[in-house]
């Protein structure tokens, strides 16, 4: 008895290309970018091989060797000269990311986004005003509604710099709405907002934390940002998002939250992107380097993974690594 159904017949390589069901190409990428207002060098980030911070000055040269991989945007991370409680260099006319991104916009053709939050900029690591007693008591949180004005003035200032889009951090309620009618309110109508709309509250986190200076020095981000635990959750908070004039919804992180960018991509309308993040990143570094797996077919598959579920394009730290590849 012979099976009637072979599905190997077009697993040859002849054919296998041509019916392949998810593609991805150098173009789903966004590279992040870490400039750095502390260095006249580029320093190396030990927790995520391969990447450094780059001082103003060499903003537009780290851009170039991204575009120069076939990468065409990139999400800028600053880590300012000086700290606050409020975050004042986030939304500083000549503030880190304000200074890299004109000089970016003005000698490269990169599409350049701005990430607005305020956890780099604060003394204390929080992405926002936080209560004056937060630190001794560890069940009161960031303001809220306090917070909006500087997120908002933030990405004003972002635009204003060139930013060609803006992609709210926080996870703040309200915040895609606030930045919206500031950006529109400034002349900035054309540029786009990209939310972070489901961001959960991660271990994965941690190499970015130190790549971007920005661990909270007390209490954690459990009651701002979302529960591992919850899927449900991930489709109302993108649904406010979308109504509050989001253009792309994002997931954040990407490889252990593949269902819930299955559930926004079927659910929405709006590209998704979805985040591979930094600790995604540095696990698979840190298993090619004990010998255990192919680093470059690793990362291809996991990318690939996230286009699958439904992700339009992908931030990742390996967007230069595979985009020649691609």
């Amino acid at each position: 008895m012979h099976p009637t159904d072979r599905p190997r017949r077009l697993r040859t390589d002849g054919v296998r290309h041509l019916v392949s069901e998810t593609s991805l190409s150098a173009s789903d990428l966004v590279a992040p970018v870490f400039v750095d207002a502390t260095t006249d060098a580029r320093l190396p980030i030990e927790t995520m091989p391969g990447h450094e911070r780059v001082p103003v000055t060499e903003a537009v040269d780290r851009v170039e060797e991204v575009r120069e991989a076939g990468v065409e945007a990139v999400l800028l991370f600053g880590i300012p000269e000086s700290k606050d409680p409020e975050g004042s260099r986030a939304y500083a006319d000549d503030g880190v990311v304000q200074r890299a991104t004109r000089r970016i916009a003005a000698e490269t053709d990169a599409y350049v986004i701005g990430d607005v939050c305020l956890c780099e900029y604060t003394d204390h690591g929080h992405c926002g005003v936080i209560e004056e007693s937060a630190e001794t008591d560890p069940t009161l949180t960031v303001k809220n509604d306090e917070t909006l004005e500087l997120l908002a003035e933030t990405a004003v200032s972002q635009a204003d710099a060139g930013a060609d889009m803006v992609a709210p951090s926080a996870m703040t309620d309200g915040q895609v709405r606030a930045i919206r009618e500031a950006l529109d309110a400034a002349g900035h109508e054309d540029v786009a907002l990209m939310s972070y709309a489901v961001k959960y509250e991660s271990a994965f986190y941690g190499p970015f934390r130190d790549a971007a200076d920005g661990a909270p020095a007390f209490g954690d981000r459990r009651h701002y940002q979302m529960d591992p635990a919850n899927r449900r959750e991930a489709l109302r908070e993108a649904r406010i998002d979308a109504d509050e004039g989001a253009d792309v919804l994002m997931v954040k992180p990407g490889l252990p939250y593949l269902d819930v960018v299955a559930d926004v991509r079927r659910e929405f309308d709006h590209p998704v992107a979805a985040y591979n993040v930094s600790g995604e990143y540095a696990m698979l570094h840190a298993a090619a380097e004990k010998g255990w797996l192919d680093l470059e077919e690793t990362a291809h598959e996991s990318l690939l993974s996230l286009k699958r579920a439904g992700a339009d394009l992908i931030v990742t730290y390996f967007a230069e690594d595979l985009a020649e590849r691609l």
